[in-house]
């Protein structure tokens, strides 16, 4: 394989905060210079920062250095949605991994859904535990069907799961597209139980005249 010009050295860029990108390395990069990044073939690289247009400073291990940017663009594959796979796999080493490196927990897949939807669907409880105990996490995030993390657990029945998300703030009384509450998905009692009691008095005098409402569309 013909290696690629090596463009030439500018001074360090001063670092800025900017989207996590994840890739896979197809071939291994010798580093050059002490500043560079040596690694693997099938290494995960995060690139940390890309404010110059050569060189990107990116993260593989616990080692963090700078590779060419032609190389990432050329010689690996992107990961696209990183946390969301997995947090639908129950990869909690590699949730793990992703976090430490500043990937989002909020961000979005084409469905409009957070990885915290996909842990809640899976009743991966370990990834549920990294998510939640992130800062930042948003627990109430409607995907495109209006569905929230609470939705994905309840029609699932992962009782322990709607626990969590009920402890960290989510919300029983939001409606998805369909006008479904998380209590109209739930199939087994204990977790029905839970979300009417989330849902709270107000909550209940709307789900008493819900079934009404809907049989005069």
């Amino acid at each position: 394989m013909s290696s690629a010009p090596r463009p030439t050295r500018p001074p360090p860029p001063v670092p800025k905060p900017g989207q996590v990108k994840v890739v896979r390395a197809m071939y291994r990069y010798d580093a050059q210079q002490n500043d560079e990044l040596t690694f693997d073939e099938g290494d995960l690289l995060y690139i940390l920062d890309k404010t110059d247009t050569s060189w990107w400073k990116a993260k593989c291990g616990s080692k963090v250095g700078l590779i060419p940017s032609n190389y990432v663009e050329d010689n690996t594959e992107s990961i696209d949605h990183p946390l969301h796979e997995a947090a639908k796999r129950g990869n909690i080493d590699f949730m793990v991994e992703c976090i430490g490196n500043r990937v989002s927990v909020n961000s979005l897949d084409k469905a409009g859904s957070t990885p915290l939807h996909w842990a809640a669907h899976g009743g991966h409880i370990p990834c549920l535990e990294n998510l939640l105990s992130a800062g930042s996490c948003q627990v109430n995030v409607q995907n495109k069907l209006g569905d929230t993390p609470l939705h994905s657990a309840a029609w699932k029945n992962h009782s322990e799961a709607v626990k969590m998300l009920l402890a960290k703030g989510a919300r029983a009384d939001i409606p998805n597209n369909e006008r479904k509450l998380p209590f109209d998905l739930a199939k087994d009692p204990a977790t029905a139980a839970m979300l009417k009691e989330a849902m709270g008095s107000t909550s209940s005098r709307y789900l008493e005249g819900y079934g009404d409402e809907e049989d005069s569309d």
